[in-house]
This record gives structure tokens, sequence and C-alpha cells, in this order.
């Protein structure tokens, strides 16, 4: 999994660097937000973002307001890097779009996990939406019934597209999904079934 480390300092942008790809993920860097933001916007961005808040031209939070209003590369996970780290300078870094926020010095393990944590949230977006692409798909194969249907006042047949009167049954599971199971109901039953049955016991 790619993730853009951006951040002016060289040093610390190369000690990212090496600490991720320790941990098995793929390191891209940009050195100032504008850089950043257009590696973000490319056809194949990371997954994941490690933004210092502050940097040339573009900081680090307008980087992340400008990527949620962007639908294609919303979903990246962004972790905010900064020296700032008062309760306001945090609301602020989320506010902005930001999913988590580390502050300077940092320790290493803590960012491991958390991008641990930004993984795995990716993952599960990347699953919903295959789920929620199968489900389209499974809606747009269900027929559905819909308008006006000729049915016969004495037998209850129903025609159909090609002027064929057709049962009620056979017509409702040609067009849609149901399957039905038949019974007797007690009004019939009266009516058709109990006087044969009297008439066997004769």
């Amino acid at each position: 999994m790619k993730v853009l480390i951006a951040d002016d300092d060289m040093v610390c942008c190369r000690v990212l660097e090496d600490m991720v790809q320790e941990w098995g993920y793929e390191a891209v860097l940009a050195h100032n937000g504008n850089e950043a933001l257009n590696m973000l916007r490319e056809n194949d961005p990371p997954s994941l973002a490690i933004l210092d808040w502050i940097m040339p031209g573009m900081d680090g939070t307008e980087v992340c307001r400008r990527m949620r209003d962007t639908e294609r590369i919303k979903g990246i996970h962004i972790i905010i890097l900064t020296a700032k780290g008062c309760k306001d300078d945090i609301v602020t870094g989320l506010q902005a779009g930001a999913n988590d926020y580390i502050t300077k010095p940092f320790h290493k393990e803590e960012l491991r996990v958390r991008l641990e944590v930004g993984k795995r949230v990716v993952e599960l977006q990347a699953e919903l939406a295959v789920r929620i692409r199968e489900l389209e798909d499974c809606l747009a194969h269900i027929k559905t019934l819909q308008g006006i249907l000729p049915i016969c006042s004495y037998c209850k047949k129903i025609r159909d597209d090609q002027s064929y009167w057709q049962q009620v049954d056979s017509y409702i599971s040609k067009h849609t999904n149901v399957q039905f199971s038949h019974g007797v109901c007690p009004e019939c039953w009266e009516k058709y079934m109990q006087p044969q049955l009297d008439s066997l016991r004769k």
C-alpha cells in the first residue's frame, strides 16, 4: 500500500520514508503542499498520507480541505504530523478533514500503529465499495411488476404483453423472483374440498 509523505524538512522526510518502508509500505515523497496535492490527484494515488502541517505554498490542512472536496480522492486516509499540539490545533486539523493527528516529536511505534489503523480503514472502505457495487448489480437484475395489469374478472387470469392469458402465479413467477407454495384457503376448502370429501364418505 502506498503512503504519501509530505514534509518540507528533507531530514524528516527521509526518516519517515525509511520507517514506512521498513513497515512494508511503498513511500512516495512530496516537499510542499502543492506537490502533495498533485500526487494525490494522480490516477493511482496513495491510499494513506502523512502531511506536515506547515509547508510552503499550501499547508497540510489546506491539502486536506481540497482533498475532501474532490470525490475521487476524498477517501484517502490522512494523518497530520505537526509540532502544533494544543487542543484547538487538533480540532482545526480534524475539521480540515484529517483522519488522525500526531505531534512532533512523535513516537515511532505510535506512528506505525496509527498507519496500521489507517490501512484497516482503507481496506474496509474498499471492501464496502465492492459490496455496494454487488448489491447495485443485484438490484439492477431484479425483475419488478409495474403499471396496470389486465386481469380477467371471472377466472382471474392475467394478459401478458403478447396478449396471452396466464394464471396469476405463472405470470408473477415469470416476471419476478417469487416462488409459490400452493395451498387451499378456508373459504375454498368449505366450497370445494369439503363437498368432495363428504361425497367420498357416502
